[in-house]
């Protein structure tokens, strides 16, 4: 158990710094290659923030550990909702552009629903996974176009997104240096949070679709609450939920979609039955507090808290689902 809880907590803190090191990496190499800071913030510092789901559940999938890989990406998106906005929140109010809200929260949901849906079916195949990466593809396209003609606020705000990332390499040795450090260890830590997050729910009697909920999930939600922690208090709270509703959306269309490439992913019927409801409640409730004055408050980020203290408490009460591993 103890050997389990360090690889663990190795796993972690490699995925952090190795999340940032390809963040910047990834920034530096768009830069170069005269990458708008638009389709940056739109497309790189998404992804950059969701990598350490995407190889932690990549790596799940491969090795035999499905309920992890879609427990990963339901906790992540939990989290990012209820635990990092309303984080974020106390730190200072977050305020919601109108488009960001209108286009990539609705896109959020329709995310969110199109994952239940798929739920009820219990598993996701490779050629809907394959669908789900189109449809994201499709989505950032036709966003950018959409910015670049238009010139929307939304299109200001993503650029925003580019430009709050800091010490972003500027030259090709060290553009590379980081992107190849921040791959090699994005790999690594996720093999060591995979085979250690096994261990420690065997070691426990849970289930691994728990241990993949929470425990992994707000692991690999680091860096979204890291990027939400200085938007916050750099005032830039704006950012801060643009970054949470991209990196949901990467989420489900890019990450399960990628895994369900790699083999069949079947969910676990606790999931299906409980946290793909949990994730779109969460998702559901978040809309109207954006749009009611356009602003995330203190007050409302207690709240958010507070539904994702209840939530995790639950799932430590081993409310609807199995205690041991038989």
């Amino acid at each position: 158990m103890l050997t389990d809880l360090l690889l663990t907590a190795s796993g972690l803190l490699i995925l952090l710094l190795a999340g940032e090191a390809t963040i910047r990496g990834a920034v530096g190499l768009a830069k170069l290659l005269g990458v708008s800071p638009a389709m940056i913030g739109l497309t790189v510092v998404a992804f950059g923030t969701s990598a350490p789901e995407l190889v932690v559940s990549l790596e799940a999938s491969l090795g035999g550990a499905p309920d992890i890989a879609v427990g990963n990406v339901v906790g992540s998106n939990i989290a990012n909702i209820l635990l990092i906005l309303g984080a974020g929140a106390l730190i200072a109010p977050l305020i919601c552009d109108p488009g960001m809200v209108r286009r990539d929260g609705a896109a959020m949901i329709a995310a969110l629903v199109l994952l239940c849906l798929l739920g009820l079916a219990g598993i996701i195949v490779a050629w809907q996974g394959a669908l789900m990466i189109l449809v994201l593809i499709g989505y950032v396209a036709v966003s950018y176009v959409l910015d670049r003609r238009n010139g929307t606020a939304v299109a200001n705000l993503h650029a925003r997104e580019a430009e709050e990332t800091t010490g972003v390499p500027e030259r090709p040795v060290p553009v590379l240096l980081y992107v190849a450090v921040g791959l090699a260890g994005l790999v690594l830590g996720a093999h060591l949070l995979v085979t250690g997050a096994v261990g420690v729910a065997r070691a426990a009697g849970v289930s691994e679709s728990v241990i993949g909920l929470s425990l992994v999930a707000v692991g690999t939600s680091l860096p979204e609450l890291a990027a939400t922690v200085v938007a916050a208090l750099r005032r830039h709270t704006d950012v801060a939920i643009a970054n949470v509703l991209g990196s949901n959306l990467f989420n489900v269309l890019l990450i399960l979609g990628a895994a369900a490439l790699v083999a069949p992913l079947p969910i676990a019927p606790d999931i299906v039955e409980i946290d793909l409801w949990v994730m779109l409640g969460a998702g559901l409730v978040l809309i109207p507090i954006m749009i009611t004055g356009w602003h995330i408050s203190r007050a409302e980020g207690v709240f958010l808290l507070l539904l994702y203290a209840v939530y995790i408490a639950s799932m430590a009460l081993g409310y609807g689902r199995p205690a041991i591993i038989v």
